[in-house]
């Protein structure tokens, strides 16, 4: 990572913040089996997530129709909304880190996830003060990896895409990133591996979030 002072921190937050799989999966099977459609496996369902609900729907079925997509998207909502609060959990260094950083950076969250989500996760963790915006699929027309939730949420903050720094764990990040002209930083804590992360520019890809860290106090000395 380059010795550069940014001021804002934007994370993405399944796989990077923290890791709701198997209720994404349940909501994912639920709505699947609604539609007439056998069960996936977590496995399956794994690859899928952080992408938009109607890719992983197309991902998962192989097929393309708006309408079971759409369904689809109401069914996963259901279930979703009885599960997903209750099975979030953070990752072992992601409330520290909130914590600290968000007292010296604007910290943001970018999700394909609704809005309210994440800010119920947030109210659970007690960490909504922690977080100054939060940009969910409700809040643009295009999500990741188009680079419109990024670049709302840089908006938002009130800072230039050159002082901030996106943190992602998928592809789909670090593509949106880049679109957005805004640096990126890969964690592999999902489904992504260093290798994949060579096909998009990263100041840095870590192991996981107090591997971030360490580089973020790297760079402080050296200013």
């Amino acid at each position: 990572m380059n010795h550069q002072k940014y001021t804002a921190l934007i994370f993405d937050f399944d796989y990077t913040l923290g890791d709701t799989t198997l209720s994404i999966a349940a909501s994912i099977n639920y709505a699947l089996e609604r539609l007439g459609y056998a069960p996936r496996s977590v496995g399956e369902i794994r690859k899928t997530i952080g992408y938009p609900l109607q890719i992983a729907f197309r991902m998962l079925t192989g097929e393309i129709d708006a309408e079971k997509e759409r369904r689809f998207f109401d069914e996963f909502q259901i279930k979703a909304d009885e599960v997903m609060t209750a099975d979030a959990r953070l990752y072992p260094d992601t409330e520290r880190l909130l914590r600290t950083w968000g007292r010296k950076y604007a910290i943001g969250i970018v999700s394909t996830k609704h809005r309210f989500r994440i800010e119920d996760i947030l109210r659970k963790f007690a960490l909504t003060d922690c977080v100054s915006v939060v940009v969910g699929n409700e809040d643009v027309e295009y999500e990741k990896p188009d680079p419109e939730s990024v670049l709302l949420a840089v908006r938002l903050i009130g800072v230039q895409p050159g002082q901030a720094l996106y943190v992602g764990d998928s592809l789909v990040d670090a593509e949106a990133a880049a679109r957005a002209g805004i640096d990126f930083a890969g964690v592999t804590t999902g489904t992504t591996t260093r290798e994949q992360f060579e096909a998009f520019p990263a100041v840095a890809v870590v192991r996981d979030l107090k591997e971030l860290e360490a580089m973020l106090k790297r760079g402080e000395t050296h200013e």
